[in-house]
């Protein structure tokens, strides 16, 4: 079944490597038959957050942010590719991340790591399964990560080693199953109901 995704990419530096491999993951959801859409901070350029989407009222966020909740709101999950800073995500994806909430509610995610090293960015991945657990997108179990990313794929993406493209299969297929099982249990009128009770913001002072 096709589904929508977002794939999220984190780095905003000039000489990026990780970028061939958000490229890739988003290519092969495409050939998997998805609707994918990439969001990479630099061509969705957010301050540093001051007011989270819901915070506006209708019709006045900035342009950019009223772009992006457009992307997030329809997508049945998510795929996050993120480098490895100091231990954590780059800023520019926290940053990023952080403007949305209940946008994400009931919905899955993916982690792609990846590291210029030999440890494929697995301390960022750790602090992910944290963070998009706080989201409200809770990660599959399995995770993608990718050593020595500037030596694995073509500037467009493409692996320089075919088997990439097989070896991948499991996690794609894994998102797949928790994505379709969740929009599922979202679109059952009984279900909605219940997450929308959820969603309800407690009175002022409780």
């Amino acid at each position: 079944m096709s589904l929508k995704i977002v794939v999220f990419y984190g780095s905003v530096r000039t000489a990026r490597e990780g970028i061939k491999a958000a490229r890739f993951v988003t290519n092969r959801c495409r050939t998997r038959g998805h609707d994918v859409s990439f969001i990479d901070p630099a061509e969705y350029p957010l301050p540093l957050i001051d007011k989270m989407y819901k915070e506006y009222r209708p019709g006045e966020a900035p342009d950019v942010l009223q772009r992006l909740a457009n992307l997030i709101v329809a997508a049945d999950a998510y795929i996050v590719v993120s480098g490895e800073y100091n231990h954590t995500v780059p800023p520019g994806l926290s940053n990023t991340l952080d403007y949305f909430l209940e946008e994400y509610f009931w919905k899955p995610s993916a982690i792609v790591c990846y590291s210029a090293g030999s440890f494929g960015g697995v301390r960022a991945a750790m602090t992910l399964r944290a963070m998009l657990g706080e989201l409200g997108m809770s990660s599959i179990p399995s995770l993608l990560p990718i050593p020595k990313v500037q030596t694995v794929f073509k500037d467009d993406g493409t692996p320089i080693d075919a088997a990439w493209s097989k070896r991948t299969d499991k996690f794609f297929t894994e998102l797949e199953w928790y994505a379709n099982a969740m929009k599922a249990a979202r679109e059952r009128p009984c279900q909605r109901s219940e997450c929308d009770t959820m969603l309800v913001k407690p009175a002022a002072g409780k």
